[in-house]
């Protein structure tokens, strides 16, 4: 268990990468008040994971993403201003409500164009797409329920293509010993089809994304 003070030093850590790697931006900032504002619940990714995404999907030169779990979208915005103009980032959410918070942010930010968001079951809305052919992604984030996880890693295999990464937060949640997340870091690190990472971290606690590469 960490001291106070050792929880402290976390936090500094990741405010001063913060201050120093992400710029303030109002629209990102509203976005997360708007959150709070209608009772989401804040499990939202960091500012410094939010940079993190964004970094990555540019690497990749993703010009499709898929994302599993919106709720407010404040990830959406990190992951949508990281495309080209005519890149599309389709979102998956079980709940309306999220979905209407989201669409008020992405729009105030000049991203809802290019963004599909899908109110459903994510499997549901997952096999639909394996079965209709969807065209494969650049970039696949995970970042919702957690027993989910190794499903979600078996559609992202099938709807990406070699040089795809396959992203995914909370994997250290709780050590990564919940049965959902223990299943999927084994099944994505032992899966000969990608070359994976998981990465810590830091906030208020300790938890990590992984970062696998299709081959």
């Amino acid at each position: 268990m960490a001291t106070a003070g050792e929880l402290q030093a976390r936090l500094d850590i990741d405010l001063y990468i913060q201050e120093l790697c992400v710029p303030h931006d109002a629209t990102f900032e509203q976005a997360l008040r708007d959150a709070v504002a209608a009772n989401l619940p804040e499990i939202h990714i960091s500012p410094n994971e939010g940079k993190l995404l964004h970094l990555l999907a540019k690497i990749a030169g993703a010009r499709r993403i898929l994302e599993i779990g919106l709720l407010g979208g404040y990830s959406t915005l990190w992951l949508a201003s990281a495309l080209p103009a005519d890149g599309e980032l389709i979102s998956l959410e079980i709940s309306e409500e999220f979905a209407r918070v989201a669409r008020k942010n992405l729009d105030r930010a000049g991203l809802l164009p290019r963004v599909d968001i899908r109110v459903a079951p994510a499997q549901e809305s997952l096999a639909a797409m394996v079965r209709v052919g969807e065209e494969p992604f650049d970039v696949v984030f995970i970042d919702a329920d957690k027993e989910g996880y190794p499903a979600y890693l078996d559609f992202a295999l099938r709807l990406t293509h070699p040089g795809s990464l396959i992203l995914a937060d909370n994997v250290l949640r709780d050590g990564g010993a919940a049965p959902g997340i223990k299943e999927f870091n084994q099944k994505l690190t032992g899966n000969p089809r990608l070359e994976a990472i998981i990465l810590p971290i830091i906030r208020h606690k300790v938890d990590g994304l992984a970062i696998a590469r299709v081959l």
